[in-house]
């Protein structure tokens, strides 16, 4: 066996103010971004992941079902000990 190294580097370029006519400035992909931008300074607790488009709908989703879920949970349960 032969000893192997591997380096990764990811770099994650600095923002950039846009340039160009408001139209050209305007995409689906920047919307997309602010929006998620938006919504998880907002509502939610974003992970500091890195995740793909669907993990970050997937995390949102959970956390906006999880305490509806827990919420019912502990209805039923107080419906049985009421009994």
């Amino acid at each position: 066996m032969t000893n192997q190294n591997i380096r990764l580097t990811t770099d994650t370029p600095a923002p950039v103010n846009p340039s160009g006519p408001l139209q050209e400035r305007l995409s689906t992909n920047r919307f997309e971004k602010s929006l998620r931008v938006v919504v998880n300074s907002v509502i939610f607790r974003s992970s500091g992941q890195n995740l793909t488009t669907a993990g970050t709908y997937t995390e949102m989703a959970s956390r906006l079902t999880e305490p509806v879920l827990l919420g019912l949970a502990a209805l039923a349960i107080r419906g049985r000990i009421k009994r």
